[in-house]
């Protein structure tokens, strides 16, 4: 049984203080892992302990206008993949698999990407430190289903993570969703829809049968492509606020 297990179970109502359910850690690293873990991520993690800069932009040696951020980024694929793709942008990626951060940690090296920020922590608290207003999307794809009805309330998606999207979103900034589970994109679709914060942009199928322009694909589709199984893809903007 994992430390996750002895968690106290999270009641509807109740502010969430972690959403994080998964393995912290899996194969032991390689040495040359292990050192890079230890050389490159204090460079590019986010120190929590300190306050957030008011402008993220600060963040970054080319102060972005445009700053997204990444929930669960896996192996790094697809945050590498549009860092590449929009140099102008600034990316956080958050993952606490240490495996996959090292993995992401390789590409951004081998890339010589500078417009990135990384965090191991939950993704929960990284939305905690974030400034109101300060984020022009967030993404979270393929997510842990957590299949079994009696463990959905560990989905990451939920009123309490929802409201904290809505919190750190600039007015018409946008929430992108992943999945191949049905149970999590009506899952999703339920609790985002009702958070009055929010609209879902799709008006046909193809709006969320389609993948947003760009799309690199994730080894996590792949498998639900082999599988046998669809995906969706959902955006959600947030709306002006009032006053």
């Amino acid at each position: 049984m994992s430390d996750d297990d002895h968690r106290p179970e999270h009641r509807p109502g109740q502010p969430r203080e972690s959403a994080f359910f998964g393995r912290r850690k899996g194969k032991t690293l390689r040495k040359g892992q292990a050192e890079r873990l230890e050389a490159d991520l204090p460079k590019l993690s986010l120190d929590l302990e300190m306050p957030a800069p008011d402008r993220l932009a600060e963040l970054f040696p080319d102060a972005p206008a445009e700053i997204r951020l990444e929930i669960g980024f896996g192996g790094g694929e697809h945050l590498v993949h549009r860092a590449l793709e929009c140099p102008d942008v600034g990316f956080i990626g958050v993952e606490p698999f240490i495996n996959g951060m090292t993995k992401a940690l390789g590409r951004i090296a081998a890339e010589e990407i500078t417009n990135v920020r990384l965090s191991g922590e939950d993704g929960v608290k990284v939305l905690d430190w974030l400034p109101e207003a300060s984020l022009d999307r967030v993404l979270l794809l393929y997510p842990d289903p957590w299949p079994k009805k009696r463990h959905w309330k560990r989905r990451f998606v939920g009123p309490d993570t929802v409201a904290r999207f809505a919190r750190v979103l600039k007015d018409g900034g946008e929430f992108w969703f992943a999945s191949d589970i049905d149970t999590y994109v009506d899952w999703t679709l339920h609790h985002v829809r009702a958070d009055p914060a929010f609209i879902w942009t799709a008006s046909a199928p193809d709006d969320w049968r389609q993948p947003w322009e760009g799309w690199p694909g994730t080894r996590y589709e792949a498998k639900a492509r082999r599988e046998g199984r669809g995906s969706a893809y959902l955006t959600f903007r947030r709306l002006p606020r009032e006053g």
